[in-house]
Order: structure tokens, then C-alpha cells, then sequence
């Protein structure tokens, strides 16, 4: 299967995959647990608008573009949401919304040529360089190194919030911290997978792991493990297909929830008892 990834620009994309690979499993299993899985996807978007700028100003790049919108979107989501009269997603909601918007008219004024839809949206192989491969080592490290630090408290505070506050483990840092590396790893995974499909490595293999195990340290072993796999059936099928290899990851991603879904309720229905 590997021999279909014969060119460097293939070879680099795989690398880049496989290497922020790992903290998208990991922190796709906290956004599944802690159901931040519409945030995870609308911090993707969000990306949208910093990338269109980033490319259309070689001074600030598309990866510095990319990360200051998602920061921004962040602090924006988590101070409006200390209003609980928006929370429950409509603040994300309407951010996600309001940075498509944007995202277009910048598009329309930078041009196509400038800034291309496709590549921005579903990621691109070409786009994928050396520089990149060298960002997506440098964040799977961060990402390893914070997960395993925040380990503690994360897992405190989301499976008994209650006894971790009054234990003095439910402080606010964990949580925003925990969103600032969101950000850092989709902006990471833009190049490959694009803004519109980087929550289908970030959500979509931790939540097959969910349905494979029930405990956490299995778990966060199975979303690496699958999202790995899915980072290269993707590539191989673009390959194979010549089709955004964003759209690839994601379709194999689903397939394999799919197939996940379908043994688990299998599972389930042998396990039910039969009436007298």
C-alpha cells in the first residue's frame, strides 16, 4: 500500500500526518469526552479567514495567519460563554457562521488565484512542505509533553467535576489550556487536511476509540492508533482516486467509525437477553 506513496510531496504529507497524528488522538479524546466536538470543528473554520490573510501576505504566512484567528476565536467563544444565557454552543455557532462569512468576502477581495478556495477548505498536497513536517514534529512534542502534564487534571475534571473542585483540581487553567492546544494542533493539520475536514482527525478517530474501549488509557492508544491509519488510507486513496486528500481522510475516517458502530451494536444485540 506504501508504494503508492512514491512521490516526495506524497511522502511529506504522510510524514506531516503521521507525526500530528498523535496529539490529535490524544486531545480528540479530552474534545470527545468533554463533548467539544462542534468547538473542535468550528475552530477549524474559524482558521478560514487567518489563512485567506496569511497567504495573501507572505510577511505574516499562512500558519501564523491560520493561528492567530484560531486563538482569537478561542478567547472570544470562552469569554462569551461565561454568560450562561449563550451557552450550550449558540456562541460558537454564531462565531463559526461569522468567520465563513469573512472568510469569503477576504477570498473575494484577495482573489482565487491569490488564495484558493480548494486548498484553503480541503487541504492540499503540494502545500505540504518541509517547513510544514517540521511544525507538525514541533506540536506533536508539545502536544505529547502538555497531555501527558495535564493528564491529572483533565481526566479530574471531566469524569467528577464536582470532587475536583472541591479538591482544588477543577481550576480554569487545565480547560484553557486544553483549548489553546486544540488550536495549535488543527492549525497544524490545515496544510493536509484543510479547515473544513481537520475536525474529522480530530473528533472522528477519538470517537471511534470511545466505541472500542471503556477506559481512558486504552482509548487515548486506540485514537492515536486509528487516526494513523486514517492519515494514510486517506493519502493512498487520494492517490489512487486523485481527490483532496482532506476529502480522503475524512470519507476513510467515517468508514471506520462506521464499521465501529455497526460491530458495536452487534455486539450489544448479542448480548441481549431473549424473552422467555
Amino acid at each position: 500500500m506504501l508504494d503508492a506513496l512514491d512521490t516526495p510531496y506524497l511522502q511529506r504529507a504522510l510524514l506531516a500526518g503521521l507525526l500530528i497524528a498523535v496529539p490529535l488522538g490524544l486531545l480528540g479524546c479530552w474534545v470527545v469526552l468533554r463533548g467539544l466536538a462542534f468547538y473542535a470543528h468550528a475552530v477549524g473554520v474559524a482558521t478560514f479567514p487567518g489563512t485567506v490573510v496569511g497567504v495573501a501576505l507572505p510577511v505574516l504566512g499562512p500558519f501564523a495567519g491560520a493561528l492567530l484567528a484560531a486563538v482569537g476565536f478561542s478567547l472570544a467563544v470562552s469569554a462569551a460563554e461565561r454568560d450562561h444565557r449563550v451557552r450550550g454552543g449558540a456562541v460558537t455557532g454564531l462565531a463559526l457562521a461569522v468567520a465563513l462569512a469573512v472568510g469569503a468576502l477576504l477570498l473575494t477581495l484577495a482573489g482565487a488565484g491569490v488564495a484558493p478556495v480548494e486548498g484553503v477548505l480541503f487541504g492540499s498536497l503540494l502545500a505540504v512542505s518541509n517547513l510544514d513536517v517540521l511544525a507538525c514534529a514541533a506540536v506533536g512534542a508539545i502536544g505529547l509533553a502538555a497531555t501527558a502534564r495535564l493528564l491529572p487534571r483533565l481526566a479530574a475534571t471531566t469524569f467528577d467535576e464536582e470532587w475536583a473542585a472541591r479538591t482544588g483540581a477543577g481550576d480554569r487553567v487545565a480547560g484553557v489550556l486544553l483549548l489553546g492546544l486544540v488550536a495549535l494542533v488543527v492549525v497544524s493539520a490545515l496544510p493536509a487536511v484543510g479547515s473544513l475536514l481537520v475536525s474529522a482527525l480530530l473528533v472522528v478517530p477519538a470517537a471511534t476509540a470511545r466505541l472500542l474501549t471503556e477506559r481512558l488509557e486504552s482509548m487515548l492508544w486506540w485514537a492515536v492508533g486509528l487516526c494513523s491509519l486514517e492519515v494514510v488510507g486517506g493519502l493512498v486513496a487520494a492517490r489512487a482516486l486523485d481527490v483532496p486528500p482532506g476529502a480522503a481522510v475524512a470519507a476513510v475516517a467515517g468508514a471506520g467509525f462506521a464499521l465501529a458502530t455497526a460491530g458495536s451494536a452487534a455486539v450489544g444485540f448479542g448480548r441481549r437477553p431473549r424473552p422467555a
